[in-house]
């Protein structure tokens, strides 16, 4: 089983990622170029686990053996010797190719390069690498180590037995594995974008304001959260570049058409 972990970026998803690893036994390196963005998560990680501690659900040895397990790192030669490196950055994809062609220079051969990206291509990720069979999709759902959902996603060249020891092991850290292929959206973003576009046409045409549609959404429909809510949770500044990368991968699908909304609020700040 796989136990040398690297997560690359120190954002909610990398922080989060990288807790549910160490939480189940994994030596995770931490990498971020922004030292103090890894000491704000990893404090806030301490934060988090003094509140579980006070509510009886961990004790302080459970806290000290996660926390010992992450080793924050400023550098990528570092994380030579890794078995799995997930990489939780910006939904950029040149940003992700120029960084995962230094993980292959980096890392050894056997090394499986793992993406959280929730809708760009995993295919036109490994476009760029000598060993694109290597290279998957772990996309992890916010919270991360609440949120049991992990979409395993392969590339058009993802090895076989790249996928089943990544699925092998987030079904460990007690996830539910969901299949899936490097296609626009994969499966929970492409469902998401009409839901999330729908509620936005609702209230722009002032057919209900946003608590009603929440509501239901949640006692009607039976959703935890309704559109609204959600959307707060995962963020505009992230939500949105989704739905603009799901709406012209399916070559401007009017089903998946964004709203202006998001773009102005973004906009605003």
């Amino acid at each position: 089983m796989i136990s040398k972990i690297a997560v690359l970026g120190a954002g909610t998803m990398g922080i989060g990622i990288a807790e549910v690893a160490a939480a189940h036994g994994c030596q995770v390196k931490l990498f971020d170029i922004n030292q103090t963005l890894i000491k704000t998560a990893i404090d806030g990680l301490s934060a988090r686990l003094d509140k579980r501690i006070d509510k009886g659900k961990i004790n302080i040895s459970d806290k000290k053996s996660l926390l010992q397990n992450i080793t924050a790192v400023d550098e990528l030669s570092k994380l030579k010797g890794c078995e799995l490196v997930i990489e939780a950055v910006l939904e950029k994809l040149s940003v992700k190719q120029n960084l995962f062609k230094q993980l292959e220079q980096i890392c050894g051969e056997q090394t499986m390069l793992a993406s959280n990206t929730s809708s760009i291509s995993i295919t036109a990720i490994a476009a760029c690498l000598q060993h694109p069979e290597r290279v998957l999709g772990l996309h992890f759902f916010n919270p991360a180590p609440i949120m049991k959902l992990v979409e395993v996603i392969a590339g058009v060249k993802t090895e076989q037995n790249v996928l089943a020891q990544a699925t092998e092991l987030v079904t460990a850290w007690g996830k539910v594995a969901a299949q899936a292929q490097s296609t626009p959206g994969f499966i929970v973003n492409r469902v998401a974008r009409p839901f999330y576009g729908e509620a936005l046409k609702i209230y722009q045409e002032q057919m209900a304001d946003i608590q009603t549609i929440d509501t239901c959404m949640q006692d009607a429909a039976g959703f935890r959260m309704g559109p609204f809510r959600l959307m707060d949770l995962i963020g505009i500044d992230v939500n949105f570049p989704v739905s603009k990368t799901v709406y012209h991968a399916m070559y401007e699908d009017p089903r998946y058409r964004p709203s202006l909304l998001p773009s102005e609020m973004g906009a605003a700040g």
